[in-house]
């Protein structure tokens, strides 16, 4: 073989494992990049923005009137630490994933897109379309929502939690509207503890149903 031929012909393929190599490289930092951009700006648990996603994403959506009618929204968990002592703290990051997930469904789609996000602990705030009704009317139903019984340690049951809304005008200052919003979160927090307890087990429920579905059988005479 040409000694020429063949050099050239290295030279090649060392070019080519080269630039294979290094778009490999490239390939690897640009992800490694996009995870550090996203766990930056998501909450390690629940995969939901955090406190510095909500407030720059909220700034857009309150600056921009096609995403208007919006409410701000501030709510927290009620007695999550009796949840943590009784269930564990495992069992605690479940309501948290789960009722983060459903404050999330109500974000809507398209252009009118909220946000919802995890501030800290088991506080939540978003910013998300409008619906009817009053502001405590929406409050309740979000509230009514997110207490649908969910399954716990080999139980069902029923986490309360407290919920404030207000609505957000377009020249609002978003700081501002989730000041309001948590002043009436805890306003409905201080009703809830009066009305309900923050965490209402189902199990008895199951046992009494299961018990009304048995067949009966006469007593036999004597």
């Amino acid at each position: 073989m040409d000694p020429l031929a063949f050099l050239a012909g290295a030279a090649v393929a060392a070019g080519a494992c080269a630039a294979w190599v290094s778009q490999r490289r490239v390939t690897r930092l640009r992800r490694q990049l996009t995870a550090e951009r996203h766990a930056a700006c998501h909450d390690p648990l629940t995969g939901l923005p955090n406190r510095r996603a909500f407030y720059s994403r909220g700034a857009e959506l309150v600056c921009d009137p096609q995403a208007h009618p919006l409410v701000a929204v501030v709510l927290d968990v009620d007695g999550f630490k009796q949840i943590n002592d009784v269930y564990g703290h495992s069992a605690g990051d479940e309501v948290l994933v789960t009722i983060g997930h459903r404050f999330a469904s109500c974000a809507g789609e398209g252009p009118r897109r909220g946000i919802v996000a995890r501030l800290g602990g088991d506080e939540f705030a978003g910013l998300i379309p409008e619906r009817d009704g009053e502001p405590d009317e929406q409050a309740a139903r979000l509230a009514d929502m997110l207490a649908a019984p969910m399954r716990l340690g080999g139980q069902v049951v029923s986490v309360s939690t407290s919920v404030g809304l207000v609505p957000v005008e377009p020249s609002a200052h978003l700081a501002d509207a989730v000041h309001r919003a948590d002043a009436a979160m805890y306003r409905a927090k201080r009703h809830t503890q009066r009305r309900r307890t923050p965490l209402v087990t189902h199990q008895h429920v199951l046992h009494t149903s299961l018990r009304c579905e048995l067949p009966t059988h006469p007593t036999s005479a004597t």
